[in-house]
């Protein structure tokens, strides 16, 4: 995500209203993110679709890493041998 530019990204309603095509194609060619405002208060973001996959693929990853951090602390785990154990009684082999 490049940096936020105060006197280019964030906009009000009715700016963004006015200009929608012209912004929606500045954030994909420039993978821009923009805050639009609504009463002086932000109330959305637009950002390219490229942007959110980035995004939701990284929350994906910290999410399992964290997850795998709470099944070690919790005892959760196998060691090589049990694992073996386990698939081959799980998934043997012809």
């Amino acid at each position: 995500m490049t940096n936020l530019q105060i006197s280019e990204d964030i906009l009000p309603l009715g700016q963004f209203k006015t200009h929608a095509s012209q912004l929606l194609k500045s954030i994909n060619t420039n993978n821009r993110t923009i805050i639009i405002t609504q009463n002086g208060k932000p109330a959305a973001v637009v950002l390219s679709p490229n942007e959110f996959d980035r995004l939701n693929t990284q929350a994906r990853f910290i999410s399992a890493v964290q997850q795998g951090l709470n099944d070690e602390q919790a005892g959760r785990v196998f060691d090589d041998d049990e694992l073996d154990a386990i698939l081959e009684r799980e998934l043997p082999m012809p």
